[in-house]
């Protein structure tokens, strides 16, 4: 028998850490928040949440995930940066109608930033602008408002060639040409704003058919067909204020793109032994899936070594 040991509290950090404020995003839609404050250091955060129902702390009600950007937000404050962070305008909705445009979003980050401006916490700062997955493509657009970017987990290419690739990659070989045939049938169809997506053919995963009626759902068409062609990298290119770029070596949804071009003004950087939320992760890259990755995303499982991000904020003036 092995000799009794007492069971370890662990201390957990709070769902929303942080003063609780409200403030008007695009066309006065009322959002929600956190605030952190971070007296030592020049700089003031803004953070933006990936893709889909993601709240502030990038936990979502679809996937059994953590709560890694509150865990992110502590880090910062940890390096003596504070942040606000809000719940995306569609967190908890079930308004069919409810606007989630490219402009909605984009100027809900406009928004957020000019709440931002006006807190105590951020008095004489300058504004970080951090957006996670397709928050980054999203802080892309709306960056102009603001002093410098760190954009994490930013995908290298279009949505549409990332989804297509991220599909692609965990199919199996005998399946992968009639479910890659109905994957470039529905983008045919968000780009002809189409309500329907291709006929379901035998071998489709229902999990991919499904992925084509989220997309193509009225209350959601508008915004994919905006943002799915849009090219992060060349984007990213006509950014002239500091900026990182931030990817995870263990990261099996977005991942530092091959032949980054040289006229890229960023510093780049790839953590190693990192998920997708940050997080450690201790297994082969090879042995990772989309499904099986998603068991370090939960809140026991501790935040990566950030070590070279620390060295760039600590750079940041």
């Amino acid at each position: 028998m092995f000799p009794y040991q007492a069971p370890v509290q662990i201390e957990k950090a709070p769902v929303n850490p942080g003063r609780e404020i409200g403030f008007p995003g695009f066309n006065a839609f009322p959002l929600k928040a956190s605030v952190l404050a971070g007296p030592t250091h020049p700089y003031f955060a803004v953070m933006v949440s990936g893709s889909g129902p993601t709240d502030r702390d990038w936990a979502s009600s679809l996937m059994p995930i953590g709560h890694g950007g509150r865990d992110f937000a502590l880090w910062l404050q940890s390096k003596g940066i504070g942040s606000l962070r809000y719940d995306k305008r569609f967190i908890g909705s079930k308004d069919p109608k409810l606007d989630i445009s490219l402009d909605a979003q984009v100027g809900d980050i406009q928004a957020a930033l000019r709440a931002a401006r006006a807190l105590p916490e951020a008095k004489g700062k300058k504004l970080l602008l951090i957006g996670h997955s397709e928050g980054a493509l999203l802080s892309l657009i709306a960056g102009k408002d603001a002093d410098a970017l760190l954009l994490i987990g930013l995908p290298g290419r279009s949505m549409a060639k990332t989804i297509r690739a991220q599909i692609e990659a965990q199919l199996p070989p005998d399946t992968k040409a009639v479910n890659l045939e109905y994957v470039d049938g529905m983008l045919a169809a968000v780009r002809a704003g189409k309500a329907e997506g291709p006929a379901v053919k035998e071998g489709v995963f229902p999990g991919i058919a499904n992925l084509s009626k989220s997309f193509l759902r009225p209350e959601t068409a508008g915004f994919v067909r905006s943002t799915l062609d849009l090219e992060p990298l060349v984007m990213a290119e006509r950014v002239a204020m500091p900026m990182a770029l931030v990817w995870g070596d263990k990261d099996v949804q977005t991942w530092k793109p091959e032949g980054m071009s040289e006229s890229l003004n960023a510093k780049t950087v790839e953590l190693k032994d990192t998920n997708h939320l940050l997080k450690k992760e201790s297994r082969p890259r090879a042995e990772l899936s989309g499904a099986n990755a998603m068991s370090a995303y939960n809140d026991e499982t501790p935040l990566a070594d950030l070590t070279p991000l620390a060295q760039w904020l600590e750079k940041l003036k």
